[in-house]
């Protein structure tokens, strides 16, 4: 890849995260975005995120494949994971070949990883100051790190995340910024089951049925919440 064509792909990343975050975003589209954009930019074939909830446990908001949404919510139900370590100690957390993991380190993600074909990870920190709300990681089916290049620009993507989801106006305190992520995490929820609905209707993967979810909400300018109970609700036939 040419340095031109690289440059242009990072400032289109950059600029598409902008556009998601006009006016009234939707934070999980725009996650969303941020993981199909690491994925586009960096050495990676899969990325999730996790957000910690209300409760300090860390749920999966946003990921670019049944596959890796799999190995995220494994780590979430287990409490320990690369991306968990990443959230708890606030500093990216790398293993270049997962399968010479030790095997009493992270036993269930080490063998859920590799089911699917994952052979490293990258996990960063979402983090603004002393808050470390999350974790984005970067699945990879080849061993070794990622570049020094792509583990900044994966940083700044997580970065640019994290002000997204702590910028809106009415946070003003740690309590307004949990009830913000727990909307997001209740979002996910409503999403998850109207992606089951549409998958079921129309006979789409679940990756299609929710572009196709995220479309009918763009096109119709409304949150994919919104979106959502409508399908769940036999309101629309998205």
């Amino acid at each position: 890849m040419s340095t031109v064509s690289r440059a242009s792909l990072v400032s289109g990343a950059f600029v598409k995260l902008a556009d998601a975050l006009v006016g009234e975003y939707d934070v999980v589209d725009v996650l969303h975005t941020l993981v199909e954009q690491s994925v586009e930019l960096l050495d990676a074939e899969a990325a999730g995120l996790l957000i910690a909830d209300q409760d300090g446990i860390l749920q999966v908001l946003a990921s670019t494949s049944e596959e890796s949404q799999l190995v995220e919510i494994l780590q979430s139900e287990a409490g320990v994971g690369p991306c968990v370590d990443a959230f708890r100690t606030g500093v990216v957390v790398t293993i270049d070949d997962i399968a010479s993991v030790e095997g009493d380190r992270y036993p269930d993600f080490q063998a859920a990883a590799l089911s699917q074909g994952f052979r490293s990870v990258h996990a960063i920190p979402m983090r603004l100051r002393p808050n470390t709300i999350g974790a984005l990681n970067l699945f990879r089916i080849q061993t070794g790190a990622l570049s020094e290049e792509d583990a900044a620009i994966g940083q700044a993507l997580a970065d640019v995340a994290t002000i997204s989801i702590l910028q809106e106006r009415t946070v003003r305190e740690n309590a307004a910024v949990t009830e913000q992520l727990q909307r997001a995490l209740n979002s996910r929820v409503l999403i998850e089951q109207a992606k089951g609905v549409i998958a079921q209707r129309s006979q789409l993967n679940m990756n299609d049925a929710f572009n196709r979810l995220r479309t009918y909400a763009r096109a119709h300018n409304e949150s994919m919440h919104e979106s959502a109970e409508k399908v769940i609700s036999n309101e629309v036939r998205v």
